[in-house]
């Protein structure tokens, strides 16, 4: 009997450390499945749950970071992606979101920090974009910084037009949507609008082109009856599920957005409101109900 108990002993130990464990992945892929759906504030609450019984982790410190910049606590977001490129500087997306939270520093530094931390934000983007060059994502990320940086921390609408040249090389519904963002902001909104005619007159009912033809009318308030009609017919379509499309959620705020353009005040504010009531995350929302 003595020695079935020394041989179990360890039998026990190594199921309570395996069960422990797969306790960890499992509340690791929840957090991550919650962040990926969207729901940032359930997301925050399970990574700051897991760090705070586990100690902290570059996944749960990279989690934590991106989840502090969407609620737009910098103070938070700063420390958990500066660790995460200590430890990985070599990984292109702890690059890119510490560019972001630099960028966030920037917007909110008093006049003279501002340029630092503007600089520091273009040096994590281009070293994002260096470490994986054929990755969209991070071009994204430098055509908003040249767009809006001024020209002395390195901005400039030139610059942002060759990203958009690059993303429509490697993903060419990306690069529409991004030569439509720069139109827009050049002030070439027929253009914006051009971008998506190919796309719907092959599919009529392809969802992004519908959305982004939503977008462009809420941006620039002309064509607003055609982004009417388009938000609305995406309210008809299934849901896409693909990274980066947009949700429906989006939908609604953008079909808010004209109508608040339109002067259909009761109407903006039941589409914001059918926006929250869609994601509780999603913070334009609630912005554009407040004001």
């Amino acid at each position: 009997m003595t020695t079935c108990r020394i041989h179990l002993r360890p039998l026990v130990l190594c199921a309570v450390l395996l069960s422990a464990s797969l306790g960890r992945a499992a509340d690791l892929r929840q957090g991550i499945l919650q962040y990926e759906g969207r729901h940032y504030s359930s997301a925050r609450e399970i990574f700051s749950e897991v760090e705070h019984e586990q100690g902290p982790s570059i996944e749960t410190d990279f989690y934590l970071g991106r989840l502090a910049l969407w609620f737009d606590d910098l103070t938070a977001a700063l420390p958990h992606l500066e660790r995460c490129v200590r430890l990985a500087p070599q990984q292109a997306k702890f690059q890119n979101a510490v560019g972001d939270a630099c960028g966030l520093a920037a917007q909110k530094a008093n006049i003279f920090a501002k340029l630092g931390w503007a600089k520091r934000c273009l040096a994590a983007y281009e070293r994002a974009v260096e470490l994986e060059p054929q990755n969209p994502a991070w071009r994204w990320s430098l055509i908003g910084y040249y767009t809006n940086a001024p020209c002395i921390a390195g901005g400039g609408m030139d610059k942002a037009y060759a990203q958009a040249t690059e993303i429509r090389r490697l993903d060419p519904a990306s690069g529409r949507v991004a030569f439509a963002t720069l139109y827009l902001a050049d002030g070439h909104q027929a253009a914006a609008f051009e971008e998506f005619e190919p796309v719907l007159r092959d599919s009529p009912d392809d969802f992004l082109a519908l959305y982004q033809v939503g977008r462009c009318a809420a941006l620039s308030g002309q064509q607003l009856d055609r982004g009417i009609a388009a938000l609305r017919r995406c309210l008809a379509l299934p849901e896409p599920t693909a990274d980066g499309m947009p949700s429906l959620a989006s939908v609604h705020y953008r079909l808010g957005n004209i109508l608040e353009k339109k002067g259909c005040i009761d109407e903006a504010k039941h589409e914001y409101a059918r926006a929250s009531a869609s994601n509780a995350d999603f913070r334009p929302a609630k912005v554009a109900l407040k004001n």
